[in-house]
């Protein structure tokens, strides 16, 4: 069997030393490394010399404009009439807002001055009844009292017998006419 690794390369010690913290760091032998080091740049096709990788650059940069160029159609065909419309909704949503806060303000003031001129009404009204009330209750005591002197001078009239003078009667008369004249 013959010895496939037959190659060998030098380089200067300093390299040697990156390419072993290399080799460290990724957890692999030196010659791993190498190995997939150079079916990186053989699949690639990238250029080692070059650190700024142009074709990398030159791949993000088309992705990045195709990028743009979806959202700018977006924008166009979506966002900007979105925009537009929500602009206009929202100016027709504070013309509404202000109209009816106008009106509703308005109706209010009407509410509260017919609220007020309700309230001055139903308190005259409530004064008045309570006269009304008061009046009646004179008026009830009026009969009552009435009926008290009324069944005085019925008592007094039937206790009368044949034999009572006509001055007696007078007097009942007078004193029956001054109590109802002191109601």
């Amino acid at each position: 069997m013959d010895d496939i690794n037959v190659k060998s390369v030098r380089y200067p010690e300093a390299v040697d030393h990156k390419f072993e913290k290399i080799a460290l760091k990724l957890g692999r032998t030196k010659r791993q490394v190498f190995i997939q080091m150079v079916d990186y740049f053989y699949k690639s096709k990238k250029d080692p010399a070059d650190l700024n990788d142009e074709l990398l650059k030159n791949s993000l940069m088309k992705n990045h404009q195709q990028y743009i160029g979806f959202i700018r159609t977006q924008e166009d065909m979506l966002l900007i009439p979105i925009k537009t419309e929500m602009d206009r909704v929202s100016e027709s949503q504070g013309e509404i807002i202000q109209r009816f806060n106008t009106e509703v303000l308005e109706h209010n003031v009407k509410v509260l001055n017919n609220q007020t001129a309700h309230s001055k009404a139903f308190g005259e009204l409530g004064r008045v009844l309570d006269i009304i009330l008061k009046a009646m209750q004179i008026k009830e005591n009026l009969k009552r009292q009435f009926v008290l002197i009324l069944d005085g001078y019925i008592r007094s009239r039937e206790a009368f017998g044949m034999m009572t003078s006509g001055r007696e009667k007078e007097e009942l008369v007078a004193a029956t006419k001054e109590q109802v004249r002191l109601l």
